[in-house]
């Protein structure tokens, strides 16, 4: 099987779970036997495009010319069996959804965010949750409130994008909703449930896990709707020290505050931004890993991660997270799930401490059950298999 697999990378200043996990699956996909063709793009590259490239950046999320020559190009010459579609923002644009079909070769996209109808792309807005464009035409609120990288420009640019590109998103043959949330959101954008499969992301295993460390780990993109600012309340109510340690590792616009927070505090460490050896050390020094995401976070990289570990996770009950901690599962949860505020988290940070070597082996187990990539893989095998007969 010969697959194109197209993402448009996030810029390094601007961690991206989604970054890594395109990068395994093309690992996980080319051991597997299938010939992986990647078709990516770098939004870093940006800054060092020549004049006239820039000037065609505004257009290039409705149409970008020279990706679908590349493309067409592509196609012709190695015939394609499908195009997995990740992020196509902003130097791929959804066109490539029309330029595949275009050659007969059917599109899967793996839905990361809500950007068929968010312009952010999160569903979060001013510190909260914010659906106020579902069911328009045109995000007219998202450009009114500058949603899109704080520019009513940019917002309208991209607003107009989703409207153009409404008929490209419900061509696409099968969408991987990473979660029965994902799901849910593309069955209301109008997307028909037999062309939606519910597939989760798996990372490498790193081997039968380390003894549990001592205290929290928070890591990610240091951005509000990630929650740092709930989980500092909480970690506040309780007296430096008593709950071990809370490291935070990486980076984003409220680093400031971390670092503020690291300073007042003898508890609360910063690691800054961590490499994978990095991320692997930090994850082995703790005893459980802190999920806070005040907005519908899709399926954080950094709790199957923590799973895969052997560490459980304590994470606020919003998008993907009570479902990758096992919420709702029988063979029981791999962690503890509560609600997006402080006094809540506050709360269970103590209970988490204390019940973490009793719900390790859990997080282990759930990982091997349902995110390892001999599991995923399979899944993605499949999808592909299923649609290689419209050829």
């Amino acid at each position: 099987m010969r697959v194109v697999v197209a993402h448009n990378r996030y810029r390094q200043a601007q961690p991206s779970g989604e970054n890594r996990i395109v990068d395994v699956e093309i690992a996980q996909l080319s051991a597997a036997g299938v010939e992986v063709l990647p078709f990516l793009r770098n939004s870093d590259d940006i800054t060092a495009m020549s004049a006239g490239a820039k000037a065609l950046l505004p257009i290039s999320p409705i149409y970008a010319p020279g990706a679908q020559r590349d493309l067409e190009r592509l196609i012709i010459e190695q015939r394609p069996d499908v195009l997995h579609l990740h992020n196509p923002y902003p130097l791929l644009s959804p066109w490539v959804v029309r330029t595949a079909h275009k050659h007969g070769v059917p599109v899967v996209q793996t839905v990361h965010n809500y950007r068929q109808v968010c312009s952010s792309g999160l569903y979060f807005r001013d510190g909260g949750i914010c659906q106020d464009c579902r069911g328009k035409v045109l995000g007219v609120p998202a450009i009114r409130h500058a949603c899109y990288r704080d520019s009513r420009l940019q917002s309208a640019l991209m607003a107009t994008t989703l409207a153009v590109h409404r008929g490209t998103w419900r061509s696409v043959d099968r969408y991987i909703a990473l979660t029965s949330a994902v799901a849910d959101h593309l069955r209301d954008y109008g997307i028909p449930g037999d062309r939606i499969v519910v597939k989760p992301n798996a990372i490498p295993d790193p081997g039968a896990p380390e003894p549990l460390g001592d205290g929290f780990l928070f890591l990610g993109r240091l951005s509000p709707e990630k929650g740092l600012g709930l989980l500092l309340d909480a970690w506040q109510r309780h007296p430096d020290g008593a709950l071990g340690r809370l490291r935070i590792g990486g980076d984003g616009e409220l680093r400031p505050l971390v670092e503020e927070a690291a300073a007042q505090r003898g508890d609360v460490e910063f690691l800054g931004p961590l490499d994978p050896a990095g991320v692997r050390a930090a994850i082995d020094a703790s005893a459980v890993i802190i999920a806070a995401s005040t907005w519908h976070d899709v399926l954080p990289t950094v709790i199957i991660e923590a799973l895969a570990s052997g560490r459980p996770v304590l994470g606020t009950a919003l998008g993907g997270i009570p479902y990758l901690i096992g919420a709702d599962d029988p063979a029981g949860a791999a962690g503890w799930v509560v609600p997006p505020d402080p006094a809540a988290m506050a709360a269970a940070l103590p209970v988490a401490r204390a019940g973490a070597a009793a719900l390790a082996g859990a997080a282990r187990a759930r990982y091997e059950r349902i995110f390892h990539p001999d599991v995923v893989t399979s899944q993605l095998l499949d999808i592909y298999t299923s649609l290689t007969p419209l050829r």
